[in-house]
């Protein structure tokens, strides 16, 4: 689509010297001289000969990267029917400009590229029969999962870090093999899977004793405790798997996120669709399974026909982010103990069931967490919204109640948020200019917070609203994710990641999961530290 192979000639311009207005106002001319550039050629002077140069403005349209919005707003014009007609253009002569630039947008997409023409086609209807959509799909995913950038991932026990290029690093416990080194060994040193040597790993998951990896190529690598529907301590899973083993199971599904809960396992494909497996004989996820079951099951109901974009486990529930023609929207099902499936009930949902208090707020979801017990979503203007077990302060409302339908954390409304990281009773926001703050369970000073003069005082305390976390600006560098336990039973660390890919660690680090060596009878560290891996 460059100008360059068009097979148009080349537009000269020329400036046209400035009149007096009162000359203008006074003398009527025709409208061409009263542009201040013409464009000659084979065109009438004063005529921009657009529908000759589509190529000019695909290049414009692409490469500023525009929003999916504001190429809809130009088909919407009433001014400019020149964006709505065909362009009469490859690789399709019925698109409109905004349509082409849009599908142009979507090809740079990794995920995207591999996709045939009818997997392509497909998407695009289950995405509502436009590229804009599609392209607004693709990229809500890169946003809310950091797909193809760096990341880390503060698990149970053991720690996951990915580079930006797909090398993956692992630490801590290993009582299972969930480092994926071959061995049973603990390990506090960052290692990488040298069994992946030649695979890209783009997203990452994990577990009490379990880690999944997804490559570039959609396929899942899973390593640990053996099943994908047991309990943290549960009796299922006595076989160990040390390094990493495709799961057969996922082949013909291009998986683009996982997502370990407990008693199950969730997987999205890059159609938006969720599989999940396992949940015990009781009906959970609308389908009725074995714990054993390695098969995975369609999540069945409202999101049948609906794209989804990131999925989030708690204890015994899951949260979806969906990505509608009418906007973005979060579903929730399992089980809905303390009020975290967000409908205003504790009851549980058998079925995706839609979450309708965005809409009540005037609130576009983001990037949706979920904790053991509570939930939290950023909206697309900053808000933050949290609900379930307010125990310790983790909602931000400065108390401990519960909150059946998410709230507005309004501690926190000068501040734009764009992540938000939830864990055991415990919730991190990142601002739009890298500070981060935090509330919730203090103990093992996952908080981050040191209130005392010497740097050890009360940083284990609970925190009911919102406080910055200053150690974390005393870094220089703009944190743009955090990580943190998701467990209920193990004590939680931290991970921060910066922009330059600097990993820093707080919080538990009795097993060797922050990276960095313990000295004497530490057990946590307050501050966070520099971990020696580069993600960048």
């Amino acid at each position: 689509m460059d100008a360059t192979t068009s097979g148009t000639p080349t537009i000269q311009y020329h400036n046209i010297p400035d009149q007096p207005i009162t000359a203008i106002v006074s003398s009527p001319v025709p409208a061409f001289q009263r542009q201040q550039r013409h464009c000659f050629g084979d065109s009438i002077p004063g005529e921009f000969p657009l529908s000759a140069n589509p190529s000019i403005v695909l290049h414009v349209l692409t490469a500023c990267h525009l929003d999916p919005q504001d190429l809809a707003k130009l088909e919407a014009s009433a001014t400019c029917s020149f964006f709505r007609q065909p362009a009469n253009f490859p690789p399709d002569f019925e698109l409109s400009l905004s349509e082409l630039a849009a599908l142009d947008m979507c090809q740079k997409r990794a995920i995207f590229r591999p996709m045939t023409t009818e997997e392509r086609q497909e998407l695009k209807r289950r995405c509502g029969g436009s590229w804009k959509l599609v392209l607004r799909f693709l990229l809500a995913g890169e946003a809310c999962c950091r797909r193809e950038k760096s990341q880390a991932i503060a698990g149970p026990g053991h720690s996951i870090a990915v580079t930006s290029m797909g090398v993956v690093y692992s630490f801590g416990s290993n009582s299972s093999g969930q480092l994926g080194h071959g061995s049973t060994e603990e390990e506090w040193r960052p290692q990488p899977i040298r069994s992946l040597q030649g695979i890209r790993i783009i997203q990452a998951a994990a577990g009490a004793g379990k880690t999944m990896l997804i490559s570039d190529a959609g396929r899942v690598y899973a390593f640990g405790k053996d099943s994908f529907g047991e309990a943290e301590y549960g009796v299922q899973g006595a076989k160990l798997v040390t390094t990493p083993q495709l799961v057969e199971s996922l082949k013909n599904i291009f998986v683009v996120q996982a997502a370990i809960g407990n008693f199950f396992t969730a997987v999205l494909s890059r159609e938006g669709r969720v599989y999940t497996f396992s949940w015990g004989n009781d009906v959970k996820l609308g389908h009725q399974t074995d714990p054993n079951d390695v098969e995975p099951h369609p999540l069945l109901g409202a999101l049948e026909n609906i794209p989804v974009v990131q999925i989030a486990a708690g204890y015994c529930y899951l949260l979806a982010l969906a990505c509608q023609p009418s906007g973005m929207s979060v579903y929730s099902v399992g089980c809905g103990l303390g009020g975290k499936l967000g409908h205003g009930a504790r009851t549980d949902e058998k079925y995706p069931r839609l979450i309708e208090q965005f809409q009540l707020l005037s609130l576009q979801p983001m990037v949706v967490a979920a904790g053991a017990w509570h939930a939290a979503v950023v909206g697309r203007d900053g808000r933050v919204c949290t609900w379930g077990w307010g125990r310790y302060g983790c909602l931000g409302h400065g108390n401990e109640e519960c909150e059946s339908v998410p709230k507005v954390v309004e501690s926190l409304s000068n501040v734009k948020a764009v992540h938000v990281a939830t864990g055991d009773y415990t919730t991190f926001v990142v601002s739009d200019d890298g500070d981060v703050y935090s509330f919730g369970c203090g103990e093992s000073s996952s908080l981050g917070h040191n209130a005392g003069a010497d740097g050890q005082g009360n940083r284990h305390a609970n925190v009911l609203s919102p406080e910055l976390v200053t150690s974390l600006k005393q870094v220089n560098e703009r944190v743009v994710q955090i990580s943190l336990t998701n467990s209920i039973y193990w004590n939680a660390h931290t991970f921060a990641l910066t922009e330059s890919g600097k990993l820093y660690a707080f919080g538990a680090g009795d097993k060797g999961q922050l990276g960095i060596e313990l000295v004497a009878n530490q057990t946590e560290r307050g501050s966070p530290e520099l971990v020696d891996i580069d993600l960048n």
